[in-house]
């Protein structure tokens, strides 16, 4: 596996290797002093047999380059990974998987946390899980808000 740009920004439909993709990225970013990663995945409680997210195709992914390029010049970044998927997900898999690449830990700490508060609550998914009883939309919570909040 091979990254094609210091911003390496991806809409999936499956699965995806994260060992793969994290050794591809350290390997492209060999002059950044500290590599952060974060790895969302479909959580197995309240009874969730399912997960789906859907988006609106014209907006994500040029969104998703927008922030990621946003990330870049606010905190000094050699390089981000930002991949999310899209469909029906089941309990335990990857929904989203975001790295960023600086010469300093903090920076690379801060894009992450950024990018991930951004995706969670300010971006182009709609979220709805299958339980027992049927399909139910999610929204996001007011914590999610509240970190969206703090980098404005």
């Amino acid at each position: 596996m091979t990254l094609s740009t210091p911003r390496d920004v991806r809409l999936l439909d499956q699965g995806l290797s994260v060992g793969e993709a994290l050794a591809a990225f350290n390997a492209a970013h060999g002059e950044a002093g500290g590599i952060v990663s974060f790895l969302g995945k479909v959580r197995p409680e309240g009874d969730v047999k399912a997960l789906e997210l859907a988006h609106y195709e014209p907006l994500t992914l040029p969104g998703m380059r927008e922030l990621t390029e946003e990330a870049f010049e606010r905190f000094s970044l050699d390089g981000a990974l930002v991949w999310h998927r899209v469909g029906t997900m089941t309990p335990g898999d990857t929904i989203v998987l975001v790295a960023a690449a600086a010469r300093h830990r903090r920076n690379a700490f801060e894009a992450a946390d950024f990018l991930m508060d951004h995706l969670k609550s300010a971006a182009w998914f709609w979220k709805r899980e299958r339980r027992s009883d049927g399909w139910h939309w999610i929204e996001p919570r007011g914590q999610d808000h509240a970190d969206l909040a703090r980098w404005k």
